[in-house]
């Protein structure tokens, strides 16, 4: 049994993920630290050597091999654009949707270069949510509305849904 949990940058996605580890007893598996260490690079420099396109098919490739056993997997945010790595994902895991208002996410999320946030030339933050908030939706197996919750309200919550579901 596994849970993966998908959403927007800064959307707690690794905070949640190691917290929940914790609480159930799994493993804490960060994807993009996965990403680095195999391409022994920072998401930011994988970005601008290999473009957009050659992130997202690296991104792809490493979530699509995760292997793993009572495990929260915390992928990147752009996760969600490989199909192999989602189907992959939904295979091995319930997948669970962190879902942040575009005002909570303006709030939190600092520099999308400096975070190494997969985004294309041009496209504004409005835009990316617009583009990506879909996709979460339709991949998610749980929506976990995180709107006017503190983290440990989150981490319950799931714990709570997962464990009535096994």
């Amino acid at each position: 049994m596994n849970i993966t949990l998908i959403g927007m940058p800064a959307s707690g996605k690794s905070t949640i993920g190691v917290l929940l580890a914790k609480r159930l007893g799994y493993q804490f598996i960060d994807t993009d630290l996965l990403i680095q260490t195999e391409e022994k690079r920072l998401l930011k420099e994988i970005i601008q050597e290999e473009g957009l396109d050659g992130f997202l098919k690296i991104e792809n490739k490493v979530n699509a091999s995760v292997e793993a056993e009572n495990a929260i997997i915390a992928p990147g945010g752009s996760v969600i654009y490989g199909k192999e790595a989602m189907e992959h994902l939904k295979a091995v895991s319930t997948i669970v949707y962190l879902k942040i208002s575009y005002v909570q996410l303006e709030k939190r999320l600092g520099n999308l270069v400096e975070r190494g946030v997969a985004v294309k030339e041009g496209m504004t933050l409005l835009d990316l949510y617009e583009e990506r908030v879909p996709l979460y939706e339709t991949y998610a197996d749980i929506v976990i509305d995180e709107q006017e919750k503190d983290i440990g309200s989150i981490v319950d919550e799931i714990r709570t849904i997962i464990e009535n579901r096994m």
